[in-house]
């Protein structure tokens, strides 16, 4: 079993990284034999999209020159990572309601015509299916169903949407939420820890009865 931690904070001891740390951490006790692939998005150097990575992108391999297979290197790396795991960590902090840039850089090099999605007839199609993912955020206040606050979150929507676009529509969302608010910080906090280590429990006990 394979597992792709993704980390997105530009914070070293940031709240999202301490949750996908204890995912892996449970993850590790849970498949002991398993293999985990760190990607630290805040410390990847993301090329900026230009006509020449998209032409790159939407050529076929087998006709792309020397150049654009270089221009494509990284993202080449990233989806390779994205295909190989089973289990997906995506640490994802709130910043001015929605996803962090090094997230959104990410994303727009994973989203591959041929490797992540593919274009016919019929419209998009994802490729990546049959595999789990958990994000894992991070918000200074509340903004889940319910609260005054919900119509703010561009986050959660924005990310089900790109991640079903290529294939990944088994993804649970938990949240530590109201993270500047000092009385109710830790206590949320614990709670999202908590909410990792029961789904990281669950899912190994599904895969042991399917014998994978």
């Amino acid at each position: 079993m394979k597992l792709l931690q993704i980390d997105s904070s530009a914070r070293s001891a940031s709240v999202s990284r301490q949750l996908t740390a204890g995912f892996v951490s449970a993850w590790r006790r849970e498949n002991p034999e398993g293999q985990v692939t760190q990607r630290d998005l805040a410390t990847t150097a993301f090329p900026p999209i230009t006509d020449e990575w998209l032409k790159a992108a939407f050529e076929t391999p087998d006709k792309r020159t020397g150049a654009q297979q270089q221009v494509l290197s990284l993202s080449e790396t990233l989806t390779d990572e994205l295909v190989a795991a089973h289990t997906i960590a995506i640490g994802a902090p709130m910043y001015n309601f929605t996803i962090s840039s090094p997230l959104k850089a990410w994303i727009d090099q994973i989203v591959r015509p041929g490797k992540t999605v593919a274009y016919g007839p019929g419209g998009p199609k994802g490729l990546l299916t049959g595999k789990k993912v958990a994000v894992l955020t991070a918000r200074g206040g509340s903004y889940s169903n319910g609260s005054p606050k919900a119509g703010y979150d561009y986050q959660e929507p924005y990310l089900r949407v790109i991640l079903a676009y290529i294939g990944l529509n088994d993804v649970t969302f938990i949240h530590a939420e109201n993270q500047q608010r000092g009385d109710q910080a830790q206590q949320a906090r614990e709670a999202a820890l908590a909410q990792v280590e029961r789904l990281v429990a669950a899912a190994s006990a599904t895969a042991s009865e399917r014998g994978i």
